[in-house]
């Protein structure tokens, strides 16, 4: 069970989403005018002031709010939550499948899209970067 301040752990927040982004410590770093080791003490900080926090969030891409309520578990949610399989017009009153491996099949198919989309992120980022020299 994660405790409060796991929860609230706005450096693990900043590291996390920097990392889903596929964007480096070094990268992030350029973005905020500051050494890769400042990102990297600020990533190990429980709390970041809110000036900071605006300015890595617009390096982010995200807003200062969603690093502040960012979850894994959301994340995670998101995903599930799209995929969606709709079997209104099937009726079957007997289980024929074992709901583990259909449980098994449906966190791949999670894995899949959310490797996808974070393929998506880093295509996107790098393309943003070379655009930029």
């Amino acid at each position: 069970m994660e405790t409060k301040t796991k929860n609230n752990h706005i450096g693990r927040k900043i590291g996390r989403i920097r990392e889903l982004r596929g964007m480096k410590q070094e990268t992030l770093a350029e973005e905020l005018g500051i050494s890769q080791q400042a990102v990297s003490n600020i990533e190990n900080s429980e709390k970041v002031d809110d000036a900071k926090l605006d300015e890595i969030a617009k390096a982010l891409g995200v807003t200062k709010e969603g690093i502040e309520n960012f979850s894994e578990e959301a994340v995670l949610n998101i995903i599930g939550n799209t995929y969606h399989v709709d079997n209104s017009s099937a009726v079957n009153y007997g289980c024929t499948f074992n709901p583990l491996d259909k449980l098994i099949e449906a966190y791949e198919e999670n894995k899949k899209l959310y490797e996808r989309l974070l393929q998506a992120e880093k295509d996107k980022l790098a393309f943003m970067e070379k655009r930029s020299k």
